[in-house]
């Protein structure tokens, strides 16, 4: 579970609700009594319930039925359901309807790239990059793990990434290479990941140490005689594919014998077609 703070929850609400529902009140049905029931038009895997059901709390609104997050849900299938004033409810309604239809398409196409890849090497791991559209990141690495997969890198404060940017402070991979014992020893409890793009600095760099390798943008077949020449180096060595990879490709990068596949197209779904009932009690 990803805890998202009452900050960041009500500036979900803000950004919909400055002033309240002008039309609700004009009308002059606020105070009805009124449910709610959303549901999806297409098979989804659930994300974003959870938050939905603390906005409606805020509104005012009772929750008296809901799915858990990661639930794989059908077409027509209820999955939240509420009731409460008729203001209160229509002031929910689409800020929560727009949470939950985008973090479930997030969550329902890593589930499409997570089953490509385990069909065609049940040993390979998704992981999701860190280049989540800015301001969605917690949402989003909740749907990602909904969806069955696992984030790659949180941020830059809590893994060691080493990327050809860095190198050409210290003179290039030749510079860069005699940093490497002491890099280690600095933080033992991590893991030194470089990335490359090419098979020649790949074999210095794992005959030099580094304990996973991340290759940019090599062809599934590059990718499969990589592994297996690094792999007869070091069999302990982690190797990554990285750069372009998504749906359509996902299962030919999988059989390369790569450990994991890392990816930003799963952010960047497409929403769910979900739909709320909304009516006097």
């Amino acid at each position: 579970m990803i805890y998202l703070s009452d900050e960041t929850i009500d500036n979900i609400i803000r950004e919909d609700l400055p002033y309240g529902d002008l039309t609700t009140w004009t009308l002059g049905i606020r105070q009805e009594r009124g449910f709610m029931q959303y549901f999806s038009r297409q098979e989804a895997v659930l994300c974003g319930t959870e938050e939905a059901s603390r906005i409606l709390a805020k509104m005012g609104v009772q929750v008296t039925s809901s799915l858990p997050s990661g639930q794989l849900i059908q077409p027509g299938e209820v999955f939240l359901e509420a009731a409460g004033a008729a203001d209160a409810l229509h002031m929910a309604w689409k800020v929560t309807q727009n949470l939950l239809e985008c973090c479930s398409g997030i969550a329902t196409k890593t589930k499409r790239v997570v089953d490509i890849v385990k069909a065609a090497n049940p040993a390979v791991s998704v992981v999701s990059t860190r280049k989540s559209f800015p301001g969605t990141k917690q949402l989003s690495v909740k749907a990602v793990c909904c969806g069955g997969a696992f984030p790659h890198r949180l941020g830059l404060s809590e893994s060691l990434l080493v990327f050809s940017q860095h190198m050409n402070f210290l003179g290039g991979l030749d510079g860069f290479i005699p940093h490497i014992p002491e890099l280690k020893a600095k933080v033992p409890e991590k893991k030194l990941l470089v990335e490359t793009d090419s098979l020649e600095s790949a074999l210095r760099l794992c005959q030099a140490g580094v304990d996973a390798l991340q290759f940019d943008k090599l062809s599934p077949e590059k990718l499969r005689t990589a592994v297996a020449e690094l792999k007869a180096v070091n069999p302990a060595l982690i190797v990554l594919a990285a750069g372009g990879i998504d749906e359509r490709n996902a299962g030919e990068y999988a059989g390369s014998g790569v450990n994991a596949l890392v990816t930003s197209s799963l952010f960047f779904a497409g929403t769910m077609d979900m739909s709320v009932n909304i009516g006097p009690v």
